[in-house]
């Protein structure tokens, strides 16, 4: 997962205030160390960790935090709003025409991941805003470019305006704007040709296609891998064509967040999207409160949130709660639930939006993201009335030998899969008889990462206190 070095070095360094009811200056100091070592371990310009330091510094020692109540809690507040101020302090979305056609020129270098990210632009705003995007196939340098972008397109359904590699990328641009306004698009993004290094010849193409294009908005994609060396790439196109916004890429990588935390303290341009995976899904609007969540370990529910309105109708989600709550939940319905649960994208990446998730990082990298595939399989070499009423498979072996043969499972798999629909019963039943106040205490719980000991109220009646089992 992106950041976690410098989570976990943050994390650490802060977990050391937080259970103290007094702090000293020694105290603010030691965990100034602890960070300063975590940002330039990320690869930080040196100059935004300076800043970033004086800054904590100077509000950690305010009065107000070391004679206030819980002061190590406050300090990580103010870390949370210094971290969300470097990384660019609210999301800035792409600047959108309320009519006619918008215009997106991605730029960048080669190896930064931009004509994948034109595609996932493509999909993500038709999604998001119902867009009608086409897309230009404007780098004719890069072996297999047109190629690439053209696979793109077709497997998102997208149109591409391509003239091959022997026009020049301002004739291309020029007749792919007019393709694009007689087909009624109404969203173009243009992927013009990068290098491995910039120089005079690129920004001279670039610079000719901004003034025929006169794009809405210029991004420049950054790898989010590149560290600091991303400031310098971004100042040197930012110089020649005004860059408006960052697509950070490959965040799903060993990403040590120099590049995120450096660009708009260094440049001034906002990242305005990031790409958080290899599938063509895998993009988001960069809020940075949320990133500063995630990295701090306090999750990101709203993104969560948001993933789930964007793949999962609310008419859909509202039956199979109903569904769920009631004591006829089958395979059938476990079956839905997984392919809902599949449209939002990983399980490790949907665990990863939890609160109180990052203690558990070892764990969620081992979270087998094919499981569903594997219990859907169960499920398909199961007949239609073994579906609908679980009990036939619960009181027959054979059926269970012939259903485990079928999918290619063994039979133990088939005997976990009947264990966590009755588990799933179980749960669903202990929510249906918790009382208010079980269910307040157990949502600050997980907010706060504490997934045990909690009382599991009318179902635990006259039994004491039990621990919850929570699987995922």
């Amino acid at each position: 997962m992106a950041f976690d070095n410098l989570s976990s070095r943050l994390q650490m360094g802060l977990r050391r205030l937080t259970g103290k009811g007094k702090l000293n200056e020694n105290d603010i100091d030691e965990m100034l160390r602890e960070v300063r070592l975590s940002l330039l371990e990320a690869d930080v310009n040196y100059k935004v960790v300076k800043k970033f330091l004086a800054n904590i510094k100077e509000q950690a020692l305010g009065e107000k935090i070391l004679k206030g109540l819980n002061p190590g809690q406050q300090v990580v507040k103010v870390v949370r709003e210094e971290l969300k101020k470097t990384l660019g302090d609210e999301a800035v979305e792409l600047n959108f025409k309320s009519s006619g056609m918008t215009v997106v020129m991605a730029v960048g270098l080669q190896g930064a991941g931009k004509t994948t990210a034109c595609g996932k632009m493509a999909l993500f705003y038709r999604k998001k805003l119902k867009k009608k995007p086409m897309l230009i196939a404007a780098d004719i340098y890069r072996p297999a470019a047109i190629d690439q972008l053209v696979t793109l397109g077709k497997s998102i359904d997208v149109p591409v305006f391509e003239m091959g590699t022997n026009v020049k990328a301002e004739k291309i641009v020029t007749e792919g704007l007019k393709a694009a306004r007689e087909a009624g698009c109404n969203f173009v993004i243009i992927d013009t040709a990068g290098r491995l290094q910039i120089n005079e010849e690129l920004m001279k193409e670039l610079q000719n296609v901004k003034e025929i294009a006169k794009p809405d908005e210029i991004l420049l994609t950054v790898d989010a891998m590149a560290g600091q060396d991303a400031v310098n790439v971004a100042l040197a196109f930012h110089k020649d064509l005004d860059v408006t916004g960052v697509i950070l890429t490959k965040l799903d990588g060993d990403t040590r967040g120099g590049a995120a935390l450096s660009i708009k303290e260094m440049t001034g341009i906002p990242i305005k999207i990031m790409s958080t995976g290899e599938k063509l899904d895998a993009m988001e609007i960069f809020y940075p409160d949320r990133l500063a969540d995630r990295i701090l370990g306090m999750g990101d529910v709203l993104s969560l949130i948001d993933t789930v309105t964007e793949n999962i109708d609310e008419d859909e989600m509202k039956s199979m709660a109903e569904k769920m709550m009631s004591s006829s939940f089958n395979y059938n319905d476990m079956l839905k639930q997984f392919k809902m649960i599949k449209r939002m994208g990983s399980i490790s990446k949907i665990l990863g939006f939890l609160p109180g998730m990052g203690k558990m990082k070892q764990a969620i990298s081992q979270v087998d993201d094919n499981a569903f595939d594997k219990v859907e399989a169960i499920i398909y070499s199961m007949t239609e009335q073994e579906r609908k009423h679980p009990e036939l498979i619960d009181r027959d072996y054979k059926r269970r030998e012939r259903i485990a043969k079928g999918s290619g499972r063994s039979i133990q798999e088939v005997n976990k899969l009947r264990q966590s629909l009755d588990q799933m019963k179980a749960s669903m039943k202990q929510m249906r008889n918790m009382s208010e106040t079980d269910a307040m205490r157990l949502e600050q719980q997980m907010k706060n990462g504490n997934f045990s000991g909690f009382n599991q109220g009318r179902a635990n009646k006259g039994k004491g206190k039990g621990k919850g089992n929570f699987r995922y």
